[in-house]
């Protein structure tokens, strides 16, 4: 196995100690391990010792590194971070994105994998808050080992004992493996809404976000691969560590598409393209008219885009596509999906039912993936990133 960026982060639990073995199997299998302690931590265990078998300095205080922007560099790094022990204060804080100190810094600002290794006692793990960060946590894609059974602080004993070192370190390095499968591969992803001017001060728009879009883009970097995301008029910021390109109108998009798009392996069109243009757009804004209570408007087609990549495909590129519906029977939607694929031509089609109050700026989606045949292989559903995990994994499960 090639080498890996490794970050251990370790919080104010009993069972920090465990993390030391965790740390010197990690090390001993040639890894660069680097600690994140939180002040807690180091009252369970001390800073040479962690420094010692790490064989690397320390990150304990949000300042340190400040010229280095440090507090988000050494996440930014990281090929896979794993919190050993993850107590129930430090779950509820990753839960909530929080940044108080290095180490949820460190686990905001990285888009590598993270696995929690939960250590407290039964009633705090069993308890209904803990439950919900839990669900929370995995429903992101964040991988956690144990808690087991076992004997406890002082003379409990029950759920909640942290896994063991070795148990620990085949999941990370598991996670590691499996989250890397897209290296070496080169990604293109759309993502927004294209806006066509009417005037200076208006357009002919849509509703989407961009946020799935720019979860996939996020989760095929974190899985490794060179990503390029082209985004028409986000809500969201770009994720780091991939290469974006601003567009805002469907030409425009079509534009830099056909450019980027001869260089891809996998190419995700998953911007919600606007289907007509104004004919003319006028150069100043449009007044109302003291004679007239309508307003008419010409409208031209919008290129295929898709269908243009699909035709001007090379290679083994594979390519998918995305159809937002509002049709709200199951069946119909996935008829209607059908008829675009075949349409569009592409590898697979990902069909979602938008609305009023689902799909579009949602931070949740519900999805199913048919093939170029209209077969459905597979669906998903639950936060954006989760599900965006989920498309690549159909996606690739076949090839």
């Amino acid at each position: 196995m090639t080498a890996l960026n490794v970050v251990v982060g370790i919080s104010g639990g009993i069972a920090a100690y465990k993390a030391v073995s965790v740390i010197r199997e990690l090390v001993l299998a040639g890894h660069d391990v680097h600690v994140v302690a939180t002040s807690n931590a180091l009252k369970f265990v001390g800073l040479p010792t962690l420094e010692a078998i790490s064989r690397n300095p320390v990150h304990t205080d949000l300042y340190e590194g400040v010229d280095e922007v440090r507090h988000v560099s050494v996440g930014q790094a990281a090929d896979v971070i794993v919190v050993a022990p993850a107590t129930a204060n430090t779950i509820a804080k990753i839960a909530t994105g929080q940044a108080s100190d290095f180490l949820g810094n460190t686990i905001l600002a990285s888009t590598a994998p993270v696995v929690l290794a939960p250590a407290m006692h039964t009633e705090m793990w069993q308890n209904p808050a803990t439950v919900a960060n839990v669900e929370t946590l995995r429903s992101r894609g964040i991988r956690f080992v144990g808690p087991e059974s076992g004997q406890l602080t002082g003379s409990d004993s029950g759920l909640g004992r942290m896994s063991e070192p070795s148990d620990i370190v085949a999941a990370v390095l598991d996670v590691a493996v499996a989250s890397r499968d897209l290296a070496g591969r080169s990604v293109l992803v759309t993502a927004g809404g294209t806006r066509e001017p009417l005037d200076p001060v208006r357009f002919i728009g849509n509703r989407s976000s961009g946020k799935q879009g720019v979860a996939l883009a996020t989760a095929a970097a974190a899985r490794g691969a060179s990503v390029t995301l082209i985004g028409a008029n986000l809500e969201v910021a770009p994720p780091a560590g991939v290469r974006f390109i601003e567009v805002g109108t469907t030409l425009e998009l079509q534009s830099i598409v056909n450019a980027e798009a001869v260089t891809a392996d996998l190419i995700v069109m998953a911007a919600a393209v606007a289907d007509y243009r104004p004919a003319e757009t006028a150069q100043s804004k449009i007044k109302k008219r003291s004679d007239s209570s309508t307003l008419e408007l010409r409208l031209e087609e919008n290129p295929d885009i898709l269908r243009g990549v699909v035709a001007a495909r090379s290679g083994d590129q594979v390519i998918v596509g995305f159809a937002a519906e509002t049709e709200p029977d199951d069946a119909a939607l996935l008829e209607l999906g059908r008829a675009k694929v075949t349409r569009k031509g592409c590898d697979y089609l990902v069909v979602n039912r938008v609305g009023w109050t689902e799909g579009f700026a949602s931070d949740r989606n519900t999805v199913i993936v048919i093939n170029t045949a209209g077969d459905r292989v597979g669906e998903a559903s639950g936060s954006k990133l989760s599900v965006a995990h989920r498309i690549l994994d159909l996606v690739f499960a076949a090839r």
